[in-house]
């Protein structure tokens, strides 16, 4: 069986996304959570973990994820959630967004492989846990990764994920796979492939060209159709009851939303958000996603949704 792993897309695979996705569908291993950022000194309020606590996790294994460039500061949030029972820490070492890198954080790390050589010798020298790296190519050029792989290989790295784009290219243009194999027997780390798995018979190509891979993550692919990892699972096999399922998944978010916002406006922009993915894993999904932006009542969103369900979806397989 495929370890399949759902990645951290922030602001969407949160708390409220994890445990209801795997109330209603299968697949998923485990999960790896949206970064939170270190903070400096050495008091971290409960606040800044609210969505990494273990008693409103029971769903589905989780690994937390740290946003940092500051060795200390990474040891003491990486340590806090070691205290609270997570035994693996992931260091976001790939995050394309502008704002974060022009501040030499995610991806913006990557063309400074010393400074990265210095963290990791703090990291490994003061965290408690283990460590693992989500990473891309480079920021600007696949060619980066080149001097970082011995400086990983150094380190006892518990694994390393890589997603095959450069940070400029975001999500644009086509993951490296040339890259990808290049460096992939390179690494003395299990590696972890992320990126454009999208349909059951592009994880079966990918997996039949990489078999050195030891697990495979799922992000944008998952959001689109969450019976991806099922589908993945069983070889490819339809998948049954999709309207009712999805149906009870939706109710669920926008259930578990509504506890965890203040206002009806608030649960209506994440759902809103969703359809950004969900509209491009079902036919006529631009139209129903161009329909629920206009709507401004969250009543009016849950009617529009359950005569779609009901009338118009059309689930792809």
């Amino acid at each position: 069986m495929p370890h399949l792993i759902l990645a951290p897309l922030r602001g969407f695979t949160d708390g409220v996304f994890r445990n209801a996705f795997q109330r209603h569908f299968g697949g998923i291993i485990e999960a790896v959570a949206p970064f939170v950022t270190s903070i400096k000194g050495r008091r971290i309020k409960p606040s800044h973990l609210a969505d990494l606590m273990p008693e409103d996790n029971p769903q589905l294994p989780v690994v937390p994820q740290i946003l940092s460039n500051h060795g200390e500061d990474f040891i003491c949030l990486a340590n806090a959630l070691v205290d609270l029972g997570y035994t693996e820490i992931n260091w976001n070492l790939g995050c394309p967004y502008p704002m974060v890198a022009k501040k030499k954080r995610g991806s913006g790390l990557l063309p400074f492989p010393e400074e990265i050589d210095r963290l990791l010798e703090i990291i490994c020298r003061g965290f408690s846990g283990k460590l693992s790296v989500k990473t891309r190519l480079g920021r600007f050029s696949a060619d980066e990764l080149e001097s970082l792989i011995p400086i990983f290989n150094r380190y006892p790295l518990e694994r390393i994920i890589i997603h095959p784009r450069t940070g400029v290219q975001m999500y644009d243009g086509r993951v490296d796979l040339s890259a990808f194999a290049h460096y992939l027997p390179q690494l003395a780390h299990p590696v972890v492939y992320n990126g454009d798995i999208h349909h059951p018979l592009t994880f079966t190509s990918l997996m039949a060209q990489f078999p050195g891979v030891a697990a495979w993550m799922l992000g944008r692919g998952l959001l689109a159709n969450p019976f991806l990892a099922e589908m993945i699972q069983g070889g490819g096999a339809p998948v049954e009851n999709r309207r009712q399922r999805f149906a009870a998944f939706h109710a669920d978010l926008v259930a578990g939303y509504s506890e965890r916002f203040y206002g009806p406006g608030h649960v209506l922009d994440r759902m809103k958000g969703f359809w950004g993915y969900f509209s491009s894993g079902v036919m006529n999904g631009r139209r129903m996603r161009k329909r629920v932006h206009k709507i401004s009542r969250l009543d009016r969103y849950l009617d529009a949704v359950a005569v779609w369900i009901e009338d118009e979806a059309s689930w792809l397989t």
